[in-house]
């Protein structure tokens, strides 16, 4: 009896191809040929899930968020059950810093897509902002809840600093890619900026919300 095909992990696997591709040669340089020998198939196949090298860069980049998705949500977990505001800010933030193979593939495949973005007429109609949006609105969420339970200064702007910690994590993850600065350094700076925010230490941000 024939395999059984289950073509969404077939196309999350030339999905995963096209990063591992991408991080190497950036996402300007790739072809539909070079992911199909990357990826150990045909490029018959990559052709018929995708059609076309705009599909296969648009799924491409919805599986970069997926994943970056699942990251984050390994490290709230991570951080005990029922984190506090801060410590799932930090989850997000360092989630994005380029401090493995996975996060460095993150970190460069999505600002090449920012990039291309600007140029490539297919890329800039779509929805490209949609996932810095939903990061921006989760990161709010997170700050005005803190507010609530009184762990943050008095006058903090929660969508002034959400706006800004994004930013400072993503210039910080260019800075550790480029060799400016080590992670450790960038999670410092990222450290100091909460402390601003945030009243008290970091165990007592945690600790105040489930009183």
């Amino acid at each position: 009896m024939p395999k059984r095909v289950d073509h969404a992990e077939r196309r999350a696997e030339i999905a995963e191809a096209l990063l591992r591709v991408a991080a190497r040669r950036g996402l300007h340089a790739v072809g539909m040929r070079d992911v199909a020998a990357e990826a150990g198939v045909s490029l018959r196949l990559v052709q018929y899930y995708f059609e076309t090298k705009e599909k296969l860069l648009l799924y491409g980049l919805q599986h970069l968020a997926e994943r970056f998705g699942e990251r984050v949500t390994a490290r709230v977990r991570a951080a005990g059950h029922n984190p506090g505001p801060r410590a799932m800010i930090e989850a997000m933030l360092r989630a994005a810093l380029p401090t493995d193979e996975e996060s460095r593939t993150f970190h460069l495949v999505y600002t090449s897509y920012a990039v291309l973005s600007v140029t490539d007429q297919v890329l800039a109609a779509q929805p490209f902002i949609a996932n810095p949006d939903a990061a921006e609105s989760a990161l709010v969420a997170l700050l005005r809840r803190a507010e609530e339970s009184d762990l943050i200064q008095p006058g903090v702007d929660a969508r002034l600093e959400a706006v800004s910690l994004l930013a400072m994590s993503a210039g910080l993850g260019t800075s550790i890619l480029v060799g400016q600065r080590s992670p450790e350094s960038a999670a410092t700076v990222l450290d100091h900026h909460l402390d601003r925010i945030f009243r008290g230490s970091r165990a007592d941000a945690g600790t105040r919300t489930r009183e």
